[in-house]
């Protein structure tokens, strides 16, 4: 079972300076729209390629437009052993409902 976060919590946790690498796995046109402070982008599709990249040892937290995808994404890298992967519940459009910022990206 994929553990998930509401945005209010991982909001909460990034105001108090907790260790979380959040990584937004959208397109790179997605994320010019904007994405949330701090978020590195790691498109879906390079997961693979970069996993070996990834902390085992810290909270990864990942988000997409909806939830959906990136929830996806936490079951792929729970299947190849890591037990510390976290979905943000509603993807940036919740972040962005619940009125916290974002930050303006420019596509790569």
């Amino acid at each position: 079972m994929v553990k998930e976060i509401d945005s209010a919590t991982l909001q909460s946790r990034m105001a108090a300076g907790d260790d979380v690498h959040l990584f937004d796995i959208r397109t790179p046109g997605e994320v010019a729209g904007g994405a949330i402070p701090d978020a590195a982008h790691l498109p879906m599709h390079l997961i693979p390629a970069r996993i070996g990249d990834l902390p085992r040892d810290k909270d990864l937290i990942l988000y997409c437009r909806s939830g959906a995808r990136s929830y996806h994404a936490c079951s792929y890298l729970m299947q190849q052993g890591f037990d510390n992967v976290v979905n943000l519940r509603g993807g940036i459009i919740g972040w962005a409902r619940g009125g916290y910022e974002i930050v303006s990206r420019i596509a790569m």
